[in-house]
């Protein structure tokens, strides 16, 4: 497996360890005025370094909201501390995915595991909060894009946020229920937006631009920042239209022998349906409609279980 440069250094977070919720790493600050409750957190996994660069600045900048409570979380501290620049992928997680166990009967189960009990922490947050922002990046070199959960009012959220160009909205993932589609956040009535950004590859230099800029603009339109200090931070140009990628299909692989048979760029468009894409085993993987948009296809660390690609369509 070789591994893209490595062009990100990861910031010392340690000096945020002890913040003021009780609970590590975990920082929330109160403007005395009425306003949204807003939570944006970062590495959901420990190898997602961008995001840690973001809430790092945030932090040291001694940003603090216009009105409401933003709470500013670093989420799985335990995976970062391991991250290796000679085996970077190993760093995602210690026991299991934290962005799969946010389901009721997996957090308030008897099951037990490093990232359970962070996300059982977490949780009072996460259920408080009613605008989120959940910054990762990719394993995979691809243009940044917004994931949206299953409801359209997020997709309609990041919409109203200008970037970054590619929207996402999914089926949900196969491993379990992630973050953003926790409670309200999955439920089209509930008012509570949630939006995962996934800033570009993981180490590349441009995705901390993305992470940076991104979390500046969603502070705006949450309310928490004025438009005088957003102006000041963004980074970025949006794009001149955001284009929403609705995905039908997560293909999950099943023996450590799948492999592609197509160019594996992300967001990459197979124009004919019924076209070979991939091997698992005696399975063919083919595309099921024509114009078919292969999101996030992952071919580093691709393990039996894990989502190899998301098929979907340009709307």
């Amino acid at each position: 497996m070789n591994a893209p440069a490595i062009e990100l250094a990861p910031p010392d977070i340690a000096r945020w360890r002890a913040g003021n919720t009780g609970v590590d790493y975990v920082h929330a600050f109160d403007a005395g005025v009425p306003g949204p409750r807003v939570m944006v957190q970062a590495l959901t996994h420990g190898n997602e370094i961008c995001g840690a660069i973001a809430l790092d600045w945030l932090l040291a900048s001694a940003f603090r909201p216009r009105c409401g409570r933003l709470v500013v979380a670093f989420a799985n501290v335990a995976a970062y501390e391991r991250f290796d620049a000679s085996n970077p992928y190993a760093a995602r997680f210690v026991d299991e995915d934290l962005n799969r166990v946010w389901a009721d009967d997996v957090l308030l189960g008897a099951r037990e595991s490093r990232e359970l009990r962070r996300a059982r922490q977490l949780r009072p947050f996460v259920d408080a909060s009613e605008l989120l922002l959940d910054i990762h990046s990719m394993s995979e070199p691809c243009a940044a894009l917004m994931v949206c959960g299953t409801q359209d009012k997020n997709a309609a959220f990041a919409r109203a946020l200008g970037v970054p160009e590619v929207l996402l909205l999914d089926t949900g993932h196969p491993g379990g229920l992630r973050m953003v589609e926790r409670g309200g956040y999955g439920q089209a009535a509930s008012p509570k937006r949630a939006l995962l950004v996934e800033c570009g590859q993981h180490w590349e230099r441009s995705a901390a631009d993305v992470a940076l800029d991104t979390l500046v603009r969603f502070l705006g339109l949450a309310g928490v920042a004025d438009a005088e200090w957003v102006g000041a931070h963004t980074r970025l140009e949006p794009p001149p239209r955001q284009r929403l990628v609705r995905v039908t299909q997560a293909v999950v692989a099943r023996t450590p022998q799948f492999r592609f048979l197509v160019p594996t760029a992300g967001l990459s468009v197979v124009a004919r349906a019924g076209t070979p894409i991939a091997v698992d085993g005696e399975r063919t993987i083919v595309t099921p409609y024509d114009d078919t948009v292969l999101v996030m296809p992952g071919t580093n660390n691709l393990q039996p279980g894990g989502t190899a690609v998301r098929l979907g369509r340009f709307e």
